[in-house]
């Protein structure tokens, strides 16, 4: 008799397996809600998360929610919004703890220009605005988000000022991106065919709490100085 060869298909295929960390489609496709409450708590609480994609991640998860997804991908809102907040918040929680504990010597030690640069950032935004402002403006730029909270640490920012504050930032900046982009999700058929340069404006608008707050320092600024003259 003839043997008969047989073939057992993979469990999974090569594609399955491979999830890009920068896109938050891929992110998103590969592990839902604990995926977004997973890259929250890393980007906000470990140096080593300063790369991943937490605003679009945000907005594409919410996006999601309204079943616009064309891979077919549909989240449930509430279970990503817990996710979102619960992750952003002990995530800037355990980064303070981390440079309380270690001081500054963690981002001294470390050989990426875009830390260092975010480390100065984020001292800066502390020296010039306070703690309470400065916890706040951090959530919408990305790379001082993480770094802020173990500059705070390493700071001596008080545990209760950090907390109050950070919570406030955490969530109108977790929520408030997942809730834009189930908003526009809802009202727009087939918005995800114009998913890149939508979460490309989101990012600038992110960005727009610091920008208007720098805008209102230099005037302030100029103004002193002509009365000054």
């Amino acid at each position: 008799m003839r043997g008969t060869a047989t073939m057992t298909a993979p469990l999974f295929t090569a594609s399955d397996l491979a999830v890009n960390v920068l896109s938050a489609q891929s992110l998103l496709a590969a592990f839902g809600v604990l995926g977004v409450g997973v890259v929250m708590f890393a980007e906000t609480g470990l140096l080593i998360g300063f790369f991943l994609p937490g605003d679009s991640l945000l907005f594409t998860a919410g996006l999601l929610c309204t079943g616009s997804g064309q891979d077919g991908v549909k989240l449930s809102l509430p279970a990503l919004l817990a996710a979102a907040a619960v992750g952003a918040l002990a995530g800037a929680q355990t980064g303070y703890l981390i440079g309380r504990k270690a001081g500054g010597a963690l981002l001294a030690r470390t050989s990426s220009p875009r830390l260092r640069s975010g480390a100065h950032r984020a001292e800066e935004l502390l020296e010039r605005y306070g703690h309470a402002k400065a916890i706040v403006l951090a959530r919408f730029v990305p790379v001082v988000r993480t770094v802020l909270n173990p500059m705070a640490g390493a700071l001596g920012v008080p545990a209760r000022t950090f907390t109050v504050w950070q919570v406030a930032g955490g969530l109108v900046w977790s929520l408030g991106l997942t809730l834009a982009g189930y908003a526009l999700g809802s009202s727009i058929p087939d918005v995800d065919r114009y998913l890149l340069p939508i979460v490309a404006v989101i990012v600038l608008v992110s960005l727009a709490p610091l920008a208007a707050e720098l805008y209102r320092s230099r005037r302030r600024g100029a103004a002193g100085k002509e009365a000054r003259g």
